[in-house]
């Protein structure tokens, strides 16, 4: 109840409009769409021939770590709104020690690709749903907000310009960051009036080194990851900071991944970064695919909204999103009816469940020894999309 509370507040507070503007409820103005830089007053500054560097064999790839030729930049200040967006090369940032972003963490990012198929087209995936998000936490952040098509328009530009680096090979993809930072150079708790939109490229390869292979998780109810009325549902860097160092406790545990749990039913609501999926033998030939319903805790993920829809469209089991507790994970486990459970995420597409350590049970799920794990059938048919082996509106071609 309480977070069906915080969802009407957060709706009522993005909601309101002055004079074509949207405004938070305490009367911050936010920047409409009508008042968005535009893909079109583009300016660019390629890399000289010494400022291109050596792209990395795709063996060698591990996430985040390498970055390609060119960046992305579009200043905005109160005073003025948007700049003209700039393609140069990439480099340093360079800030004032007082900027808001250092302080009190006003900022925000996204995480998207660029695939390359076999026809060696480059194709995004579902580009407007990070747009959509990346505006929902802006609002929420006091930064600015803009028309998301005309980002799409400027991704597609430079991954266009950089597109040697998105990788010839289907393990791999280039990942986008786009991120939104408050750089106003003073002190003080107030929305900042300058901001820094820019976007950043890593070519990358699986997320995970062990590759997909079943994680064990801790679920440790003492740590909370989010509440009704915060910003769970956003995407900022203050919902991930504070996990390091519970990741770090299940590691130390021999274990890969954290389960948030909330409240004392024990709600399940994200494992580290990623959504949370279960299948259910509900029995009867009855099956169930359930995953924490978008109540304020949880990011609305891209990758969930495209399982969910997936399965919808197979119509093959039932599809809910509904509250899950670990006494009803425990319950089904213990009757034979835990079928599957795994993570769903930008990064890693799909990340399958094989053990829950909770308390003083280890919750074993069979998740991949089924002789077709639907956890497999998610990851091939979001991947034959992605990589245009498979025609649909959701792969979105740079050219």
């Amino acid at each position: 109840m309480h977070a069906v509370r915080a969802n009407i507040f957060l709706n009522n507070l993005l909601g309101k409009r002055i004079k074509g503007h949207r405004v938070l409820s305490h009367g911050v103005r936010c920047m409409s769409a009508g008042q968005s830089f535009k893909a079109s007053e583009l300016q660019i500054e390629f890399c000289t021939p010494d400022q291109l560097k050596k792209k990395p064999p795709v063996s060698d790839l591990v996430f985040g770590r390498h970055f390609t030729d060119h960046m992305l930049e579009i200043y905005w200040d109160a005073s003025s709104g948007w700049g003209q967006p700039r393609i140069t090369p990439f480099h340093d940032l360079r800030m004032h020690p007082a900027a808001k972003v250092l302080h009190y963490s006003v900022e925000l990012f996204e995480g998207m690709k660029a695939f390359r198929g076999n026809d060696d087209e480059i194709r995004l995936f579902r580009p407007e749903k990070n747009m959509e998000r990346m505006n929902r936490t802006a609002a929420r952040s006091s930064l600015p907000t803009f028309d998301g098509a005309e980002l799409i328009e400027l991704l597609k530009k430079i991954v266009g310009i950089d597109q040697e680096w998105v990788p010839h090979a289907e393990s791999s993809s280039l990942y986008l960051r786009p991120t939104m930072i408050g750089t106003e150079p003073t002190l003080g708790v107030q929305e900042p009036t300058q901001a820094l939109l820019f976007v950043i490229m890593s070519p990358v390869g699986p997320y995970f080194s062990s590759g997909f292979k079943p994680v064990s998780l801790l679920a440790d109810p003492k740590f909370v990851r989010a509440w009704p009325g915060g910003c769970g549902m956003m995407k900022m860097g203050s919902n991930y900071g504070p996990t390091l160092a519970i990741q770090k406790v299940a590691e130390r545990q021999g274990l890969q991944q954290v389960l948030w749990l909330f409240g004392p039913e024990h709600r399940i609501t994200e494992v580290g970064a990623m959504n949370l999926m279960v299948f259910f033998d509900k029995g009867n030939g009855e099956k169930e695919l359930a995953t924490p319903p978008l109540d304020g805790l949880i990011l609305p993920g891209v990758t969930r909204d495209s399982l969910l829809s997936l399965a919808r469209e197979w119509n093959e089991f039932t599809v809910s999103e509904r509250d899950i507790t670990m006494a009803e994970i425990v319950q089904a486990e213990s009757e034979g009816k835990l079928l599957e459970v795994f993570g769903a995420g930008t990064a890693a597409v799909v990340t399958p469940v094989g053990a829950i350590h909770y308390g003083d049970k280890i919750i074993k799920i069979p998740t991949m020894e089924h002789e077709k794990p639907l956890t497999q059938r998610f990851f091939d048919s979001i991947k034959d999309i992605q990589y245009g082996r498979v025609k649909h509106s959701w792969s979105v071609p740079i050219e």
